[in-house]
């Protein structure tokens, strides 16, 4: 029989009294949240990174919303991002035909999050972005922001939230190319480097 030393803080393991609520492991996730490309989709990105704390530490259990309009900077107005068997009640997934726009993702045991998506187009006056929604332990607000792609400097210099910001603070809003079609965007949740959020009122 194995015991685990709980002698001292930094032996136990947490329990859900040590932080704080709600939880959105539970229901929230559905499969495929995170592919929301058509399937073989030929403007299909993807766009990952690690969601993470003040003091740099991985989150393995925040929840993340991301909706994007179209290539063509549209926004979709279908259904089936999360279809159930009207019969059963069951989930039935994605059709992988229609583009919502929606995705839903938890991040891993390493705080990791991921999304397949199509690149977005411009609206108005905007450079292509996705809108991003963090939920995460400790938050008693959900938290906005935007994943902007890099490309097209000119469209990201005139956009009117970015243009706004030092290039520091602007640098927190762009992902990384990592390779064709794959960008990096990490979320740092408050200390050196946070991330740019956003206030509706």
């Amino acid at each position: 029989m194995t015991t685990t030393d709980t002698s001292s803080p930094e032996n136990a393991l947490p329990t859900p009294s040590h932080t704080v609520g709600p939880f959105y492991g539970y229901a929230l996730p559905f499969r495929g949240g995170e592919d929301v490309a058509p399937l073989g989709h030929p403007d299909t990105v993807t766009v990952h990174g690690y969601v993470t704390d003040g003091e740099g530490t991985p989150l393995p259990d925040a929840l993340l919303e991301v909706w994007g309009p179209a290539p063509d900077g549209t926004l979709p107005a279908v259904d089936g991002s999360m279809r159930r068997d009207a019969a059963t009640g069951d989930f039935l997934g994605r059709n992988g035909v229609e583009f919502t726009g929606f995705g839903r993702m938890q991040t891993d045991a390493d705080g990791h999050w991921y999304v397949r998506t199509l690149r977005p187009g411009a609206r108005g006056s905007h450079a292509p972005y996705l809108s991003v929604c963090v939920f995460a332990r400790g938050l008693l607000q959900h938290l906005f922001t935007r994943v902007y792609f890099p490309g097209d400097d000119a469209a990201l210099a005139a956009d009117p939230l970015l243009s706004r910001l030092e290039d520091e603070r602007r640098a927190t809003l762009i992902a990384a190319e990592e390779s064709a079609g794959t960008y990096r965007f990490d979320i740092r949740l408050q200390g050196e480097g946070e991330t740019v959020f956003l206030e509706f009122r």
